[in-house]
């Protein structure tokens, strides 16, 4: 290494020391990890921000939870400092997007068929402004399946699927949903959320919670409040970040050709979690029943 990179480096090390002590480096997979701390992780676009719902109304009975007030509630790590989370009270909900953390003590993990992941973040990184409006599902599918980066590093839907289910799946603190099972009975699902926080299940605070967290209110809040929260604020506000709300939204809006190239990529790994394949993973069609 010649002295002038020698020096950028020091420059980078000096200055990120910088942002940690005055509190402004984003917290992300450096941050500091206590040991009661449950963690809420997903592949972008799985379903994380409806489940962070439903954890903040099942946890805080006094009061609801709002897109003014989430951050606080389950703060996301990576738009906060770490010296903002130390902050927080315990035990401490976090949601995060990275891949395998050995380091997380509880673990709640959400994915999605990604097939409609694939729809639903190709929308996103729209309204999001990381993609022109008119970049098309063919354009964006060879970015999806490298995993290319929009802001924060994931790698290809798959590997980090599997960089949990296979290294945690089976120790102690370790959850896994479907969000399709999620939609299919919230108040099982959420129940079993409810076990790994230790907190109590009854069926009216479950039933609260699952009210509280409904699409529909969820619409509500985000056309008054989408201003007032990180993620939302400064994207486009003539797209709505809460959706369909539902699963299979792929079979209408994905092209064959897309579809074909997801499950020839990932067509093992969708069978391990429980999704049909259309085809049988070779990139050809399944032969019918």
């Amino acid at each position: 290494m010649d002295l002038r990179s020698k020096a950028r480096n020091a420059r980078g090390r000096i200055a990120r020391a910088g942002r940690i002590i005055w509190g402004r480096e984003w917290a992300g997979r450096n941050m500091t990890v206590l040991p009661d701390d449950v963690f809420l992780v997903s592949f972008p676009r799985s379903g994380s921000t409806w489940l962070r719902f439903l954890m903040g109304n099942l946890v805080h009975t006094e009061g609801s939870v709002t897109f003014a007030n989430i951050e606080s509630v389950i703060p996301y790590v990576d738009i906060h400092s770490d010296k903002a989370l130390l902050g927080a009270p315990r035990p401490r909900i976090l949601e995060s997007h990275e891949t395998f953390c050995p380091w997380y003590p509880k673990v709640i993990y959400i994915v999605r068929d990604p097939r409609d992941v694939a729809v639903s973040y190709h929308y996103i990184l729209k309204k999001d402004r990381w993609l022109p409006e008119g970049f098309s599902m063919d354009e964006f599918l060879p970015l999806f399946l490298e995993g290319r980066d929009f802001g924060v590093r994931l790698g290809p839907w798959a590997s980090h699927v599997m960089s949990w289910t296979k290294m945690r799946q089976t120790t102690p603190g370790f959850l896994l949903l479907r969000y399709e099972d999620l939609l299919a009975d919230t108040s099982r699902e959420l129940s079993r959320v409810a076990g790994l926080l230790n907190v109590p299940a009854s069926p009216e605070r479950i039933e609260r919670a699952v009210e509280m967290s409904a699409a529909g209110r969820m619409r509500s809040l985000e056309k008054t409040e989408g201003r007032l929260w990180k993620t939302t604020r400064r994207s486009r506000q003539d797209m709505p970040f809460v959706r369909s709300a539902r699963s299979g939204d792929w079979k209408t809006i994905l092209p064959e050709k897309a579809v074909l190239l997801i499950e020839s990529a990932w067509g093992a790994e969708m069978r391990a979690l429980g999704y049909p394949l259309l085809t049988n993973g070779t990139g050809t069609l399944a032969p019918s029943n």
